[in-house]
């Protein structure tokens, strides 16, 4: 496993939606586990692909007992809406409030062999892979702030306490 260099922000390819998944080898595997160890490295709770400089439609999430990877996902099932804050390694010392999202989804894909999943979340895990599915289509939390001072930069003695709370 190897750490993988977090992008920011101003990088073109957080903008650009990232290429389906055709061929399922070998070498994903090593890259899903430098992605695992690079978010933990990160204190994240879920890393696109995108974010390590990669265009292909993955990510990974880790969120209390639930471990997940899904290649070329869709959410094919919404239901609610809550409002809650989002931060990303991506964007770091930042967090937006009030950002809506489903309150539950069904998300399907492919795991690492090509295998199809479904993977049902709902809660902060549901919000997780709503903003990771979003980084696969090249928006970031910023975009999905209604008004400018929803935005807030955090205070350095905070970040680490935040970068756990907040979905990466």
């Amino acid at each position: 496993m190897a750490l993988r260099k977090i992008i920011t922000s101003e990088n073109p390819i957080l903008r650009q939606k990232a290429k389906k998944v055709h061929r399922f080898d070998p070498s994903l595997q090593k890259l899903v586990d430098d992605m695992f160890e690079t978010m933990h490295d990160a204190n994240g709770v879920g890393l696109a692909a995108p974010q390590i400089g990669m265009s292909i439609r993955v990510f990974v999430a880790e969120y209390e007992d639930r471990k997940t990877v899904v290649f070329n996902p869709e959410i094919v099932k919404a239901e609610g809406e809550v409002v809650g804050t989002e931060g990303c390694l991506s964007i770091p010392g930042y967090a937006g409030d009030n950002i809506r999202r489903a309150t539950k989804v069904v998300v399907k894909g492919q795991d690492v062999r090509g295998k199809s999943i479904r993977v049902n979340a709902e809660g902060w895990f549901a919000r997780i892979l709503q903003h990771e599915i979003d980084h696969l289509d090249g928006i970031l939390f910023t975009d999905r702030l209604d008004r400018p001072e929803d935005l807030r930069e955090l205070p350095a003695e905070d970040l680490e306490e935040e970068n756990t709370a907040l979905v990466e």
